[in-house]
Order: structure tokens, then sequence, then C-alpha cells
């Protein structure tokens, strides 16, 4: 399938972009159409790809109620992690992301709504290590670290907005541009910021995406890595899904985020 992907010119100017209000952001998307493959029931690894896909049935029954959402997923969560990586430990941050694409009408109704539209990594590499440190466990030799993201369509199959992921060994490094990413919370609350990437276009960027995804599944995918000898991000962009039909239902997601920590034998 070729599909566009919303790359970002790099204009030599530093990038800002901001969780909500964005009309203020100066990101300049240069789309490209690119070949897209579909990932479903191939073989995987955070470590060599830096993404996969899993099978979770969540105890939550309403992923849009905010306190069962806090009650019972990030153990989930933690758990997913743990499983997946064999970490020591694995803190969870933060409550549950909503995300609506633009057909439902609900794009921008609560904090940080808005799909992604532009190719992104969450935090640059130096920004993922303060993030890492700053939540690692007290009084552990922390051996390795790791930041992953679990993204979940909670709309129902298929997506009109779907997500698409590049494949870490494709991406040369060159084409990851250091921007500001400003969180804006909605009622006045201060701003805060730090530094994130957008992703430049690359012709041999390899992208996937997983079609017809269903409520009781996860994306699992890599925003960082202590060890350079694994993947160390996954660029991932919300695009139009040239196959989903007129009438398929408007794509909400849930995204939590997780550092896994591994310690050094005692």
């Amino acid at each position: 399938m070729r599909a566009n992907i919303a790359y970002v010119k790099d204009t030599g100017e530093r990038p800002r972009y901001y969780a909500n209000v964005h009309e203020k952001d100066t990101v300049v998307v240069a789309p490209q159409p690119m070949e897209l493959t579909d990932a479903r029931g191939q073989d995987l690894s955070l470590d060599r790809e830096g993404f996969t896909l899993i099978r979770h049935d969540s105890a939550v029954l309403d992923f849009t109620d905010a306190e069962a959402v806090q009650a019972t997923y990030p153990a989930e969560i933690e758990q997913i992690i743990r499983q997946l990586t064999g970490a020591d430990h694995v803190a969870v941050a933060g409550h549950g992301i909503l995300r609506y694409s633009e057909k439902s009408g609900k794009t921008g109704s609560s904090d940080n709504s808005h799909p992604a539209r532009f190719a992104h990594v969450d935090m640059s590499s130096s920004a993922a290590k303060n993030a890492r440190d700053a939540s690692a466990p007290e009084g552990q030799a922390i051996r390795r670290s790791a930041q992953f993201n679990i993204w979940r369509a909670i709309s129902g199959a298929p997506q009109d907005v779907s997500l698409a992921l590049c494949e870490y060994p494709s991406v040369k490094g060159p084409e990851l541009i250091g921007a500001d990413a400003i969180f804006d919370p909605p009622g006045g609350a201060a701003e805060w910021s730090f530094e994130g990437w957008v992703v430049a276009h690359d012709a041999g960027h390899r992208w996937r995406w997983f079609s017809d995804m269903t409520p009781q599944e996860a994306i699992v995918f890599k925003s960082s890595d202590s060890d350079p000898e694994r993947a160390q991000c996954t660029p991932h962009v919300a695009f139009d899904n040239p196959q989903a039909p007129d009438d398929a239902p408007p794509r909400v997601s849930i995204e939590m985020r997780a550092t896994a920590y591994w310690f050094d034998p005692a």
C-alpha cells in the first residue's frame, strides 16, 4: 500500500510544536508518498525493528473512563513490559492519552488529543536519558534502561487514521531534527517542554502499519534505549488509511508510556 507520510521539511530553523494549540506550531510538513507494509503476522522485535504487536485482553471495559483506566491500566502496562522485555522494574508514566481522528469531532476535546500528524520521535536521545534517569528506582545499579509506548485502537476496525512506524534499521540519523515539544495544558497552567525529534524524508525508510486493529491488541514501540546495540527509537506518524471505507468508524486510541530498567547482578 502507498500512502502519504507527513515528513517535516528541514528549514534550518529549530521547529516547535504544541500539544494543543497547533496554530502556534512552526513545523513545516512535507508529505511524501511511501510504501507501507502491513506487518500483521510478521516476526518483529523491539530490539531489532523497534516495535511489535501483542494480543492483550484488558480488564478495562471503557477506555474513555479516566478513573477506570487509572485504576487498572498502569498495572497491566507494567506487566506487559515486564513480560516482553524481562525488565527488573517498570515505571509507568502519567495517565492514558486519548486521541481522536478528525472525523470524530472530538479532536482537541481533551488535553493532547490530536492525532500525531507529522513524523516524529517523542524525545531526543538526551531528553530521553534525562527522563529515564529521573524515574530510575533509588538504591539500584542500573545496567540498562529503555522507554516504550503502548498504543491501542479502542474504536474498532478498520481505522480511518492508522499509525505508521518506521523500522529502526532504516533510520540513518541525520533525518532526525531536534525540535521543542511544548505542552500547553488547558486552563492556563504553565507551559513546559523538552526536546523531541521531527523526521525529514529519507527514501530508504521502511514504513509498516497494522491493519484492522481491535481493542484486544496493542502496538508496543520503543522510544529510547541506553544500549546502543539495540533499536534506539521508532519514528511514527498518523496517516489517512487509503484502504479504509468512507463509513469506517473514526479512530479513537489510547496511549501509555513506560520506562523499563534492568539491574546489575548483585
